[in-house]
């Protein structure tokens, strides 16, 4: 194992402990439940943009579809929450597929705008049906006890469901992505041509990363809704799959930490600034996107890894 690879391991266990003791340290579990909730949805969308090279700007509708389908089979039909769970990924994954079979006819900016023209036909789904409680969403959603057993209802008790849903997010994603699977993403990242050439059918690898990458955002909007007891318009919006874009251009595209630092940026601006200076807050974090893409081209942490790497072939090149 080299030092980077060292000093990574180091870091995820590290990360884990903190996030385990977190409640412990006064932080609140209500912004770090939410935080890591927008973590797994800016890891899901890295799974397509920085591991298959499709830029999306629709994933909205997967995350409000999810949030959609578990606050109602949680609030309207007495779901436990890991059903209702399990309704929102179903909900997204499905989604996925139709806009998967359409988008990847095309490519580059069109199929960024087949995906962007379709979340905007859930949006008006989710504003118009009669279950999604239109303008105003659906409200009070319980959290319920988890198999009938573990009640959810304390902050404690949710959260570390939360750590523990995220921690097998985050392993799943990296186990797929060092798979011979994620292994020919790359390549069709890379040089679809040249995929296509070696006999690999393409059109199938890519629909399977959307349908993978839409269950898991899914999945966060699911998280997301149990955890603030809502589902509202606001996740379902093309603003939402723009927060997401930043949040992985800012940590850096194709790393896997990456996307959770980004999320981590831009939750806590939202948290800090939202009630000292109101809406400007996009304005704040669209300064300071700018200045992190004019300084780290490949994102915080994309920056740090190319930096690491850089020091170990300086260290080894007198060796050579």
């Amino acid at each position: 194992m080299t030092q980077a690879a060292k000093l990574i391991r180091i870091t995820y266990i590290a990360l884990l402990i903190l996030a385990l003791v977190a409640p412990m340290l006064g932080l609140y579990p209500v912004f770090v439940m939410k935080l890591l909730c927008f973590a797994i949805f800016a890891c899901a969308f890295n799974l397509l943009l920085g591991f298959t090279g499709l830029l999306s700007f629709g994933h909205a509708a997967f995350f409000g579809s999810a949030a959609y389908a578990t606050g109602w089979v949680v609030k309207s039909l007495g779901w436990t929450p890991e059903l209702g769970l399990l309704a929102g990924v179903v909900a997204s994954g499905l989604i996925g597929l139709v806009v998967g079979l359409v988008a990847i006819r095309r490519q580059g900016i069109y199929f960024a705008m087949i995906t962007l023209a379709i979340a905007q036909m859930v949006y008006f789904v989710c504003l118009q049906a009669p279950f999604t409680g239109g303008e105003d969403g659906l409200q009070g959603v319980p959290r319920g006890a988890l198999f009938g057993l573990f009640s959810l209802e304390s902050d404690i008790a949710l959260y570390y469901l939360v750590v523990a849903v995220f921690v097998g997010c985050f392993l799943a994603i990296s186990r797929i992505v060092r798979s011979p699977f994620g292994q020919v993403l790359k390549m069709i990242r890379e040089n679809e041509p040249r995929a296509i050439s070696l006999g690999y059918q393409v059109d199938r690898y890519k629909l399977l990363a959307f349908v993978l990458s839409a269950a898991l955002a899914g999945l966060a909007g699911s998280l997301k809704t149990l955890v603030m007891g809502f589902a509202t318009l606001s996740d379902a919006h093309w603003s939402m799959s723009g927060e997401v874009i930043l949040m992985t251009l800012l940590g850096g595209v194709g790393t896997f930490f990456g996307p959770v630092f980004g999320a981590g940026i831009v939750i806590s601006l939202q948290n800090m600034l939202a009630d000292k200076v109101g809406s400007w807050v996009t304005v704040i974090i669209g300064v300071i996107f700018v200045m992190c893409v004019l300084a780290f081209r490949k994102g915080v942490v994309g920056e740090l890894q190319a930096y690491l790497e850089r020091r170990r072939r300086a260290v080894a090149a007198p060796d050579a």
